[in-house]
């Protein structure tokens, strides 16, 4: 039986706390950082890769140790050590505050674990073997990314866009669910790996016509645009 319940966790502008200064505590603390977080990280010495994401304004540093007392008002702690005593009180505090927390590779004093993730714009796929082998899940993820190439952002953006059409013009549940098997069987994504967003986004103008849609590629090149714009991506359509 599974001992984990899958969930997507939303930790924007939620305080989060990383103890630890090296590699794996940055790793750690970028990956906050990218889903919107508010990171502080704390440990008295910094490697060069969390000197970075600060002066990037992407984290915060405290030059102190872990003291009992540090994680008040987190969200969601993670810890890089692998000092007994600083994993058993960091825990200790965690479950007195009823807060999220990680301590890596040590899953008895987890309350979460974090799997190996692959991500294609709006596209997540999350690999986990429930701390078996984090070594093995990332290599499942490696692989998988072949299987996903980088052109499922804007093939996801495309869809994203065709569904706001569709639910516009009031299209039922069947109708939708037989738009998108016919999106997903199309040569849609064919042309995006081709960088052809061209005719990529006339495919998807003729596939919303087939369902009595009407809309043109320039209008739908202006919203991919303006999807970009609030992302800091670029197409070159």
């Amino acid at each position: 039986m599974p001992s984990y319940y899958p969930i997507m966790l939303d930790v924007r502008n939620r305080p989060a706390i990383v103890i630890g200064g090296d590699r794996l505590a940055a790793e750690k603390a970028a990956a906050l950082s990218a889903s919107g977080a508010l990171v502080t990280v704390m440990s008295p010495v910094f490697c060069e890769e969390l000197l970075d994401l600060e002066r990037s304004s992407r984290v915060k540093l405290r030059y102190k140790a872990y003291e009992h007392g540090d994680l008040a008002g987190a969200f969601v702690v993670i810890a890089a050590t692998n000092d007994p005593q600083v994993i058993e009180e960091v825990w200790s505090e965690t479950q007195e505050r009823g807060q999220l927390v990680n301590i890596v590779d040590v899953p008895a004093r987890c309350n979460f674990i974090m799997p190996s993730i692959l991500r294609r714009g709006q596209l997540t796929i999350a690999v986990s073997t429930e701390g078996a082998s984090p070594s093995l899940a990332k290599r499942i993820r490696q692989r998988l990314e072949g299987l996903f190439p980088p052109a499922y952002d804007t093939y996801l953006r495309l869809a994203a866009i065709a569904r706001t059409y569709i639910r516009e013009h009031g299209l039922g549940y069947t109708q939708r669910d037989e738009f998108f098997a016919d999106f997903f069987t199309s040569d849609i994504l064919d042309f995006l790996i081709e960088n052809d967003e061209v005719e990529a986004v006339a495919s998807t103008v003729r596939l919303l016509r087939n369902y009595s849609i009407e809309t043109s590629a320039a209008t739908i090149i202006a919203s991919l645009k303006e999807a970009d714009n609030k992302n800091g991506t670029y197409h070159n359509v």
